[in-house]
């Protein structure tokens, strides 16, 4: 019986009760036992799959001419770190690395590779049940290189940041790989939004715009000596514009390793020093938990909640 439950465990991850009661509940078939601990977990797994999400780490894998940037987030700091998850998430970029989806609906619906029995997101379900948080595979992109050069890759804080980088170059030697390494970590350092200005959607622009000229416009306002409008509309505010672009296109920032280089510069650099054109093609950048609001708990509440005081 014992021996049961040890492979019961291994093969499951879930905890001695719970397989005890399975074997009991199915006259110690193993694969019935299986079956009866996955149900029940998929049950635990939907009562969890409502609570936020919004800690998890952000990973990059890359394979020859394909690489992919993947976040999957848990609950908790300490449950990302554990080693089923960290396994989990290694499990799951490289099914996207080497399958077709290029969404995450689509992904969650392919055959997990692990068990053919599964689809992805019945084994999203099964991890939940055995690390016993919400895990929520977020966002996720792939890179097929089609141009000569290399695809270079970053992680910056075990998993806060993940950084894909598509450089283009004629030939691929130590020079390249070495600006492919230093534009991973410019990402890093001042997440830039868009490879360069040209590639900035009109709308996004026209939305900036507002915002900043409304901003400058209340700030003059509430001057105790405002500037003319002429000079805010003519020359402040176009003047902010162009700072704004400036710090969310990769090719016009200023290089974080020579602050008298942009991006740009560096790269004009490093093609002159190399004899050929090295440029960025595109980038993809994840930060763990952007834009998800975390929830907010008081402990001491929650400690009067459970013990009632």
């Amino acid at each position: 019986m014992l021996e049961l439950v040890k492979e019961l465990r291994e093969r499951t991850g879930a905890g001695m009760a719970d397989c005890k009661k399975a074997l009991a509940e199915t006259n110690n078939n193993i694969d019935e036992a299986i079956k009866f601990l996955r149900e029940k977990g998929l049950a635990q797994a939907a009562k969890k799959a409502g609570r936020i999400a919004a800690e998890g780490v952000c990973n990059v894998l890359v394979a020859g001419n394909t690489g992919m940037v993947v976040e999957v987030n848990i609950e908790t700091d300490f449950a990302a770190k554990a080693d089923r998850f960290v396994e989990f998430v290694g499990k799951v970029s490289n099914q996207i690395l080497n399958g077709p989806a290029n969404t995450v609906e689509a992904l969650m619906a392919e055959k997990w590779v692990e068990d053919a029995n599964l689809s992805v997101e019945e084994a999203v379900k099964g991890a939940i049940a055995v690390i016993g948080e919400n895990i929520n595979i977020r966002r996720f992109t792939k890179i097929e290189k089609k141009t000569p050069g290399i695809l270079c890759s970053y992680i910056h804080g075990g998993g806060k940041i993940a950084v894909l980088v598509d450089l283009e170059a004629e030939q691929v030697n130590e020079g390249v790989h070495e600006a492919g390494k230093n534009i991973c970590l410019q990402i890093a350092a001042l997440l830039p939004r868009f490879t360069k200005v040209d590639d900035v959607p009109e709308e996004f622009k026209a939305a900036e715009m507002e915002i900043i000229t409304n901003t400058a416009l209340n700030e003059n306002a509430a001057m105790e000596k405002p500037r003319p409008e002429k000079v805010m509309m003519e020359n402040v505010i176009p003047g902010r514009f162009a700072k704004y672009m400036k710090e969310i296109c990769l090719m016009d920032q200023e290089y974080v390793k020579d602050g008298s280089l942009t991006v740009a510069k560096y790269l004009d650099v490093v093609s002159k020093e190399l004899g050929f054109k090295v440029s960025v093609n595109r980038f993809v950048c994840f930060e763990r938990g952007e834009g998800i609001e975390k929830k907010q708990e008081n402990f001491a509440e929650e400690v009067a909640k459970v013990t009632g005081n």
